[in-house]
């Protein structure tokens, strides 16, 4: 007979419930089959801990005298949000450090306070009659302000993409710092003991479930945004009491050239109420799948560059093309497993009791791109040609002859068949001068930043900004060069867009 959450609970008061972690859960029902797993085991502790930029906390600061309205607030110079009542905010832990830039963030603020630190804090305001104050300058700790609720928009996502990247360049990227040329693969999730993987079909997760949230007790408050159901990609928004975590399971981090987050701990017990769960909770790392995709392109719909399991990739190494590449997990396991078992000592202790949801997740949503109203044109509509180009064996009165001529700041060199060998810009051609050098191939530029036509002008002014030029070659998949986009190209095009 199919039990009940009240049934549990009371055999969790009685000292008579079965509780076992997720990976023990695995051989039991491997063991016995699952309908003898789903008599015999009562709850499945799971686990994830990694981390989860959706998150942060509000804050309650209390009133000072004369009272002030905070207009804009900074904690240890990390701005918060204000647009709240007039001394609460939000402080997000992917949001910079003003001081510091991306050495300290919102999640390190978090874990400041936990960790009982004092934290400096600068508000200002534009007074009201009945807040006249405009400036305030203190320090607070965890223990002086009022209530300090984390609330977590999106975390504890079922399955996650795995990131490499393809380009000749490392790029610093949310998901980790990606090698050129498919050197690594980094990956996010604990797979099966990860908590939505065990209750896919969130039979037993939904609002109001209660779950280990950062060392202490917390609440599911609803699907996360971005929940996607359909794709494998459901996720949560949790909240719990900031005052009782842990720096065992909440830290604050930084992610190399990309920015901060926080590593948030979470753990959900699945009631094992019937057949079908207990064989939901079986799920193996073999079983479960996701997708590496090429991060080299920063678009919305990135190449798939293969499917692969999470055995594969928690097994070190994975072989894409008849090549092995090393991998790198973005949570721990270690930790995740901590979780479970702690998760597991608090219902044996009678410390933590199971929560029917006053609500069920929803399994129909999809998520939905930016709706929007004007599109930046790709490389291939902006970008001017033909273009002027010199052959390698050229030499250094052809080059000048040309950019005088044509009014242009650099030429491509390609060989016979157009294809990009190099490029010669106006300074190179100056310095070649004072280095009394005068044939192409020594004066040239080899290692040449380009674009592709299919490029968005993000990309390519993210390009320009990062390397300081004024111009790239856009070159086909064979390497020829068929255009030429410059800085001037791209703000003739955001500026019609403005108008």
């Amino acid at each position: 007979m199919p039990k009940t959450i009240q049934e549990i609970n009371d055999k969790i008061r009685k000292g008579q419930a079965v509780i076992v972690t997720a990976k023990e859960m695995k051989d039991i029902v491997s063991e016995r089959g699952p309908e003898k797993a789903a008599k015999e085991v009562d709850v499945v502790t799971t686990g994830t801990f990694g981390a989860m930029c959706s998150s942060g906390a509000f804050l309650n600061f209390g009133h000072a005298d004369p009272p002030i309205k905070m207009q804009k607030v900074w904690l240890n110079d990390v701005e918060a949000y204000t647009g709240l009542a007039a001394v609460d905010a939000y402080i997000g832990a992917t949001e910079l450090s003003i001081s510091k830039g991306m050495e300290y963030g919102g999640g390190h603020v978090i874990e400041d306070l936990i960790a009982g630190k004092e934290v400096q804090v600068k508000a200002t305001a534009y007074g009201t009659d009945c807040y006249p104050t405009k400036y305030i300058e203190t320090a607070i700790t965890l223990e002086d302000i009022n209530q300090a609720i984390m609330f977590n928009p999106r975390n504890a996502y079922q399955r996650y993409n795995a990131a490499t990247n393809t380009t000749d360049r490392t790029l610093y990227t949310y998901m980790g710092t990606l090698l050129p040329n498919m050197k690594n693969i980094n990956y996010a999730g604990t797979g099966e003991i990860s908590p939505l993987n065990n209750d896919p079909t969130y039979k037993t997760i939904g609002v109001g479930t209660r779950i280990f949230l950062g060392g202490t007790q917390g609440y599911v408050a609803s699907e996360g945004t971005q929940h996607n159901p359909k794709s494998g990609f459901g996720n949560l928004a949790v909240t719990g009491n900031l005052k009782r975590m842990s720096l065992e399971y909440i830290r604050g981090a930084v992610i190399p050239k990309y920015g901060t987050s926080l590593f948030v701990g979470i753990g959900i017990p699945i009631p094992i109420l019937n057949e079908e769960i207990a064989k939901a909770t079986a799920v193996r790392n073999s079983g479960l799948k996701t997708g590496i995709f090429d991060y080299g392109v920063p678009r919305l719909q990135r190449p798939l560059i293969r499917e692969v399991t999470y055995e594969e990739l928690m097994s070190g190494e994975v072989e894409v093309k008849g090549v092995k590449v090393k991998t790198a997990p973005l949570s721990s396991q270690t930790i995740s497993v901590k979780i479970t078992k702690a998760l597991k000592k608090w219902i044996e202790a009678k410390e933590f009791y199971l929560t029917e949801p006053a609500d069920r997740l929803p399994q129909e949503s999809v998520f939905k791109p930016m709706k929007m109203k004007s599109k930046t044109p790709p490389v291939s509509e902006v970008m001017s040609r033909p273009v002027i180009t010199i052959g390698s064996k050229g030499n250094l009165a052809e080059v000048s002859n040309l950019l005088v001529e044509h009014s242009i700041d650099q030429v491509p060199v390609v060989d016979d068949e157009e294809r990009l060998l190099g490029i010669i810009t106006s300074w190179d051609i100056t310095k070649a001068t004072a280095e009394g050098k005068f044939d192409i191939e020594s004066i040239m530029t080899t290692n040449v930043i380009h674009s592709k036509p299919n490029e968005s002008l993000e990309e390519v002014s993210r390009k320009l900004e990062k390397y300081s030029i004024n111009a790239t070659p856009v070159i086909d998949e064979q390497g020829k060069v068929v255009g030429i986009i410059t800085l001037t190209d791209i703000n003739k095009v955001y500026r019609r867009m403005q108008r």
